[in-house]
């Protein structure tokens, strides 16, 4: 097993842990003997993580079949924090469920969670926008992410430029927000509008959602790629998750 340096604030509260009597000495060594890694077979389950970048892993469940995502949810979820499975089917919650009773499925966005963490780590509040309500899936994806990894988040739904006036009603929310991400598609338009209104970083998220021409969201990945609004960063079509993750890391700093 690879050699990986340990965060010294984690391995401080694991012993904490153990003098409370919250932990006892058996199970801080177990924790410590499955990391960087522990290999299930099908997966190698990473509890390091949350120890070497601050956020635990998350399961990526569509490809998985039940029985893969929920044994891998519930090694993660004998660590402690928070979980998350993202593009997880109804089958697969109902497999998790039944070896983590206090999972919930967060419908819209496709999302298993597990929450037991409600410690804020955000320094400010992250805004999520959606262009149109066929969108709301991918937004909320990028909600439960920056929840569960300790933000607090507001959204804004259904503001994109066929109506713009509905956008800057909601102007005040978008100037309170210290990260703002914005999900569109058809032509992508919205992350340059909200761009050019707010001072703080801009994740645009290309959705699938358009006619033929808009390409299953390339054209809204390439009408964002060329954004002429400076504070406008991109990642992948559709990845509400990948956009919740980067906010909540900026949002920590």
């Amino acid at each position: 097993m690879p050699s990986v340096p340990l965060n010294a604030e984690a391995i401080r509260k694991l012993f904490d842990q153990v003098k409370t009597g919250s932990l006892s000495p058996d199970d801080a060594v177990a924790r410590l003997r499955h990391l960087p890694f522990e290999d299930l077979g099908f997966a190698k389950v990473d509890h390091h993580r949350s120890l070497r970048v601050g956020m635990p892993e998350v399961v990526f469940g569509e490809g998985k079949t039940p029985t893969q995502v929920a044994q891998i949810f519930a090694r993660l979820a004998k660590h402690g924090g928070n979980v998350l499975a993202t593009r997880a089917s109804k089958e697969q919650f109902a497999a998790v469920r039944k070896k983590v009773a206090k999972t919930e499925y967060r419908e819209l966005a496709r999302a298993v969670v597990l929450e037991r963490d409600h410690k804020k780590y955000g320094r400010g509040v992250i805004a999520v926008v959606s262009a149109g309500t066929a969108d709301i899936p991918v937004a909320e994806e990028a909600v439960i992410t920056a929840e569960l990894m300790g933000n607090d988040v507001e959204h804004l739904y259904d503001v994109g430029v066929a109506g713009i006036h509905r956008l800057l009603a909601n102007r005040d929310a978008l100037t309170r927000a210290r990260v703002v991400i914005v999900c569109a598609g058809m032509e992508g338009a919205l992350p340059s509008v909200v761009g050019g209104l707010v001072g703080v970083p801009v994740i645009a998220v290309p959705t699938s959602i358009g006619y033929g021409a808009a390409f299953k969201g390339l054209a809204a990945l390439l009408g964002m790629m060329n954004s002429c609004a400076s504070n406008v960063s991109v990642v992948n079509i559709d990845n509400g998750f990948g956009a919740g993750y980067v906010a909540s890391l900026i949002n920590r700093l």
